[in-house]
């Protein structure tokens, strides 16, 4: 039978215990009240958000994704620094701009996390996705060369999570 058609008790008995200790955890007592309010909440939410949930792609390459964070926690560093030199100097150097970065990817998740490295790195920020999901628009603090970010967008980021979640 499909699981699409199939009511489960509990469709995520993972969360159900999770929100039940952390439920008695913040309220730091065992009373029977608590203890019936815990295991109700923890079976009516993952009840109520089952339906809301999308498979997404598993990652097929968990070493990659090993890299792919060390490669954006170094890049995070090295723009902390980069944003910092700029921002201390004439503000006449700073060049901001928008710039739309075509997207291969199409899934929800690796598109998420797309946008999210390119905002957690200092000096650029994912502003938009275009309706069609085909366009990602980015601002840059410093934009000397549309074509270069885009590039460099697509090879350092856009291309290892293709290869990540096999897309």
């Amino acid at each position: 039978m499909e699981n699409t058609r199939r009511f489960r008790f509990l469709p995520m008995p993972m969360h159900s215990v999770l929100l039940f200790m952390v439920w008695l955890l913040l309220n730091n007592t065992l009373a029977l009240g608590h203890l019936l309010l815990a295991a109700f909440l923890a079976l009516a939410i993952p009840l109520l958000v089952a339906p809301l949930q999308h498979t997404q792609p598993s990652v097929r390459r968990p070493l990659l994704a090993v890299k792919q964070v060390l490669l954006v926690l170094g890049d995070i560093v090295k723009a902390n620094i980069e944003v910092a030199i700029l921002v201390m100097g004439p503000l006449s150097r700073m060049k901001p701009g928008f710039v739309a970065v075509p997207l291969d990817i199409e899934r929800e998740l690796p598109i998420t996390l797309l946008a999210s490295t390119i905002s957690l790195t200092p000096g650029t920020v994912s502003c938009e996705l275009s309706k069609d999901r085909r366009f990602l628009y980015i601002h840059a603090l410093n934009l000397v060369d549309e074509e270069e970010l885009i590039t460099t967008i697509k090879e350092r980021y856009e291309a290892p999570l293709k290869e990540i979640f096999g897309c």
